[in-house]
């Protein structure tokens, strides 16, 4: 049996799916490069945990942004070491589905098959994220009945009306995890005047944060560097804080439901009122998101069950529907060229 794997390519984390077994890696994705020896050192958790913590000569890097390839050589020495990971003794090359926001271009499109053709795929599909959350949501998307679904990854959300196995109406926006991160970081500077890492505003964002109705109940103490100082220091802060640094971003994504909706169909909105919003993704996890975007959109919100794993799940059911989504649907493209 040829080996078909799905890869949910994400900004933070990269999820691989192969077909039979379900998720086989959930990694993050980074790699370690060390420019004296130009080798990869480590790929995943064990490059993760480099971050901010190696010598000048070695660098751990994302080499996805919002969702794209930033940086070629070392996304496609990532996914060439996930593929071995996953591939195991199999002599065939495998074919692979990758997923891409709906907002990509062209060339970023193609620099992400080339990505895979590079890392040793026999065949590259592609498949665009919002179909692929809904799949794995469990949500059946072949009928003419309009679902939304708002997949908040690591760089990117995209917000998407989906019916009859296609796109309707869609918008992409670098509005996501990291910048969540970035946010933080720059509040408890600003308020504190205490530099903290990212890994510490993601915990806290993880931990605490409460995007509708913080009361100041959740606290939690964060350390970092005294700006003044130049010496460690720590400090507790509460949900109310990670509110006042989140606030504009979560609007931001409150506000591109907003446009979604404004451009779809009125009998796709009609259905959405009932059908309700579906958030995917690990975005999805913000706390008081759900509740925010109900509040002011006014069409019922929630969850999916395991959000993170959701794209990837869509892509590994996508190779079973590859007839349907291929035949007259553009949602997944065969690429040919070499």
């Amino acid at each position: 049996m040829a080996l078909d794997i799905g890869i949910d390519l994400g900004t933070a984390n990269i999820i691989i799916t192969v077909n039979g077994k379900g998720i086989v890696l959930n990694e993050p994705s980074v790699v370690a490069y060390d420019r004296k020896k130009r080798a990869v050192v480590a790929v995943g958790s064990e490059a993760y945990k480099m971050i901010g913590r190696t010598p000048e000569y070695i660098v751990a890097v994302r080499p996805l942004k919002d969702g794209v390839i930033s940086d070629n050589d070392m996304t496609q020495a990532m996914i060439k070491e996930f593929i071995s990971m996953v591939n195991g003794g199999f002599m065939v090359k495998p074919r692979v589905v990758l997923c891409v926001p709906s907002s990509v271009t062209d060339v970023e499109r193609r620099a992400v098959v080339e990505a895979a053709l590079s890392a040793g795929a026999r065949k590259v599909y592609l498949i665009e994220e919002p179909i692929a959350a809904l799949i794995g949501a469990g949500i059946d998307i072949s009928k003419p009945n309009g679902t939304m679904v708002v997949d908040i990854g690591g760089g990117t959300a995209d917000v998407a009306i989906v019916s009859f196995n296609g796109i309707v109406s869609s918008r992409s926006v670098k509005m996501a995890g990291s910048k969540f991160d970035a946010a933080i970081i720059r509040h408890i500077t600003q308020k504190y005047k205490i530099l903290i890492g990212e890994k510490t505003a993601e915990k806290a964002k993880m931990e605490i944060a409460n995007v509708f109705d913080p009361d100041g109940s959740k606290k939690m103490v964060i350390r970092g560097r005294h700006l003044l100082r130049g010496l460690p220091e720590s400090v507790e802060i509460s949900d109310i804080d990670i509110d006042e640094a989140l606030h504009e971003n979560a609007m931001e994504i409150v506000e591109q439901v907003k446009l979604v909706l404004e451009s779809a169909p009125p009998e796709l909105v009609g259905d959405i009122l009932s059908n309700g919003i579906t958030l995917t993704g690990g975005g999805a996890l913000l706390g008081g998101l759900a509740q925010l975007i109900s509040h002011h959109v006014g069409a019922p919100c929630f969850v999916a069950d395991n959000p993170i794993e959701c794209v990837a799940r869509g892509v590994e059911v996508a190779f079973k529907m590859s007839g349907e989504l291929l035949d007259g649907f553009e949602q997944v493209q065969l690429y040919g060229f070499k």
